[in-house]
């Protein structure tokens, strides 16, 4: 075994390659389409319609009577895990001692996470628009109040979802909605500026952390710079943000499992998540570090989200 494969095969290097790649999904991706850990690649999941909803049973239970059956109006769908992977190459000038081998694995892992999670955070944004559809235009100019139209879609998922209050509700951003949205008159004016209490000048514009303290139920909200070139390789970019003048506001569960009505999830197999190992190039010059993992991102409930495209 090769110093390389020896390092690859470590508990050690596959926790930190694992660490990294949580670390790289949560911004987004993993905020729109939570993970669901399954034991299996292939499996049932419940898929909900704008009329096939969760409904709350009656519970009470007559003397001498049944107990209610717990069902779920809602049709059975498919996910399958399917393989993806990426290699890292190390040339064997750059295998020198066991520390310095280790930083270069560390430093792959990191990259190989990096790049994974732009692929994910794409796939996860383009089954989201798809899901939507073309959504609803507002122009969100001074005399316009963006905070009623995000707390009106918040309430329609709500009763879209049909969970109460144990689904959340997630505002995800595109970079120039935010931007037209935190510059907007009727938000700005809800941010008080002042030295009350001996606190001094404050900022008045909205940010990520307190965006969602303006909206009801305090949702959480994220921004997404998610870029990407619209033309072929070889040819001059033309780069636009993924999301750009889009809102979503979705529901969703941090820890979802393969029943609730949340609008999207990632379907995970549970201890294959980007699983380090090594082979060797069949020139015997180059060594590679592989990374593997198994998944499918799937919408279980499109009912449960609306988008809005933003103009100023």
């Amino acid at each position: 075994m090769s110093r390389l494969s020896s390092i690859s095969a470590s508990p050690t290097l596959k926790e930190f390659a694992q660490g990294a790649a949580q670390e790289s999904i949560m911004p987004v991706a993993d905020f729109l389409a939570p993970t669901v850990a399954v034991p299996t690649s292939t499996g049932r999941f419940k898929k909900y319609t704008e009329k096939n909803r969760f409904h709350i049973p009656n519970t009470l239970r007559t003397l001498g009577g049944r107990a209610t059956e717990l069902r779920f109006e809602a049709t059975d769908a498919t996910f399958n895990c399917e393989p993806h992977a990426l290699d890292y190459p190390v040339d064997n000038l750059e295998q020198l001692e066991a520390d310095g081998l280790e930083n270069v694995l560390r430093e792959g892992a990191t990259a190989v996470a990096e790049v994974a999670a732009l692929a994910h955070e794409k796939t996860v944004i383009d089954k989201a628009l798809e899901a939507v559809g073309a959504g609803t235009a507002k122009t969100w100019n001074a005399s316009a109040d963006p905070v009623k139209d995000v707390d009106d879609a918040i309430l329609e998922v709500i009763k879209k979802c049909g969970y109460g209050s144990l689904m959340g509700v997630g505002v995800l951003y595109g970079a120039t909605a935010w931007a037209v949205f935190k510059n907007a008159e009727k938000v700005r004016n809800r941010f008080i500026v002042g030295k009350g209490g001996g606190s001094g000048l404050g900022l008045a514009v909205a940010t990520e952390a307190t965006a969602g303290t303006l909206f009801l139920g305090n949702p959480e909200v994220r921004t997404s710079y998610m870029v990407y070139d619209t033309e072929p390789e070889g040819k001059t970019a033309s780069l636009s943000f993924l999301l750009d003048n889009v809102v979503l506001i979705f529901a969703r569960k941090p820890s979802p499992t393969r029943r609730d009505p949340s609008f999207m999830k990632t379907f995970r197999l549970m201890d294959t998540w980007m699983v380090p190992g090594s082979y060797m190039r069949d020139d015997g010059r180059v060594e590679v570090a592989k990374f593997d993992w198994s998944e499918d991102v799937q919408v279980p409930n499109a009912a449960a989200a609306i988008r809005l495209n933003i103009s100023a």
